[in-house]
């Protein structure tokens, strides 16, 4: 009868197998980056499978370091730089068994200078899920027939920058860093440390073994406020910390929330949510309506926003009015500019009242005195005294 593999003992080796090679940029990434390591030896126990994802501002800061210490550890691995995505999922459809795909340099594939890799993206997608398959047409000039591929597969990828929204939000995030002159790691040598990491490997494949029909059984209690796609990628990993047992459970739901709280922060989400994030915090606080002038020259006015140059040119009435008209008012109808009484004139402008809908809908929670300077110089009115009066007393 095989040994009894001590989960949560193995998880210690394994984080402490990370920590000799890597400096990660917090406690919660070694935590983890060993649950994913685990968790890919038990794809078939999920219903979907996170990604993880190594990314900085610049070389040289350990990413594709952390790919080769994962590599050592993960089931039937596959390094795929610059791969496409027909070779990539006819290997998920290898007999032999699906590869764990490590994808080095993304960058390249994604970047602002790849151009279009929607075959690749949706791969990266479709995948997530244990229901995802790709369809191909297989056969020559008219006797051709569709085949489903799985796409299903464990995905691990290092690069610079940021990532498409689509597969950021499927994927567990490390933003790694160079190393301070006082960070200090053991140099990683395949030759000698690769042969460490595969027992490891054949350890968590055996520990996969004892636990696979457990796991599958787990529904593990999410932290509050981790819902939606953040549950669903750490759905996989708080069930093998469960698994294991011994504080791993505690810490996993810890770096659950620190992670996925770092997300959000980090998350300038779409230009749109960006735009009604800006409204709420910097432009509208306090303020019943505003017209349309007032809010342009607000916007840009912010540091660090995008408004004063979009292309070449600030943000102009027709391009703020096309974009808040893709987003509903409370009562289901496009947010459009409407007629605002300044003294001895009106002026377009927008009411906070129409955008109530769409900042709880789309915007992430307002940080702490994220509106602080905007408060203090922003007239505050009650609902009966339009503030455009005070802005604009003589507007003709």
């Amino acid at each position: 009868m095989p040994e009894t593999v001590d989960g949560a003992a193995l998880l210690d080796d394994v984080e402490q197998f990370h920590r000799r090679f890597n400096v990660f940029p917090r406690e919660a990434a070694y935590v983890a980056v060993a649950l994913w390591d685990a968790h890919a030896h038990l794809l078939d126990a999920f219903d979907s499978t996170p990604r993880l994802a190594f990314l900085s501002p610049e070389p040289g800061s350990g990413k594709s370091r952390a790919l080769e210490v994962v590599e050592t550890l993960v089931p039937r691995p596959m390094l795929a730089v610059n791969a496409r995505a027909a070779a990539l999922f006819r290997s998920v459809s290898d007999p032999a068994g699906r590869p764990t795909i490590l994808f080095d340099e993304i960058d390249t594939v994604f970047g602002p200078k790849a151009g279009d890799n929607e075959e690749l993206r949706g791969f990266l997608n479709a995948g997530h899920r244990r229901s995802g398959v790709t369809y191909r047409c297989i056969g020559d000039g008219g006797n051709q027939t569709v085949v489903e591929f799985p796409s299903y597969t464990a995905v691990a990828v290092a690069g610079l920058g940021y990532l498409p929204d689509t597969i950021t939000t499927r994927s567990v995030i490390i933003r790694m860093r160079r190393r301070a002159r006082n960070e200090h790691v053991e140099p990683f040598r395949a030759r000698l440390h690769e042969a460490e990491g595969n027992k490891l490997r054949d350890r968590l494949a055996q520990w996969a073994d004892q636990v696979r029909e457990d796991i599958a059984g787990r529904w593990p209690d999410m932290p509050e406020g981790v819902t939606d796609r953040p549950a669903d990628v750490w759905e996989p990993l708080l069930s093998v910390a469960d698994a294991a047992g011994g504080d791993w459970p505690e810490r996993a739901r810890a770096a659950c929330v620190e992670l996925v709280n770092a997300a959000r922060a980090d998350d300038k989400g779409s230009l749109g949510i960006r735009l009604l994030t800006d409204l709420r915090d910097h432009v509208m606080v306090g303020i019943d309506r505003l017209p349309t002038v007032a809010i342009l020259d607000r916007l840009c006015a912010l540091e660090e926003a995008p408004w004063a140059d979009m292309a070449g040119r600030p943000l102009d009435s027709r391009g703020l009015a096309k974009m808040l008209g893709e987003y509903m008012t409370s009562d289901n109808t496009p947010v459009k500019a409407r007629n605002i009484k300044t003294a001895g004139s009106v002026l377009k402008g927008y009411y906070a009242a129409d955008l109530y809908d769409a900042w709880d809908r789309y915007c992430p929670p307002a940080l702490q005195g994220a509106a602080t300077s905007a408060t203090t110089a922003t007239p505050q009115v009650s609902a009966l005294e339009s503030v455009a009066e005070e802005l604009f007393p003589s507007a003709t």
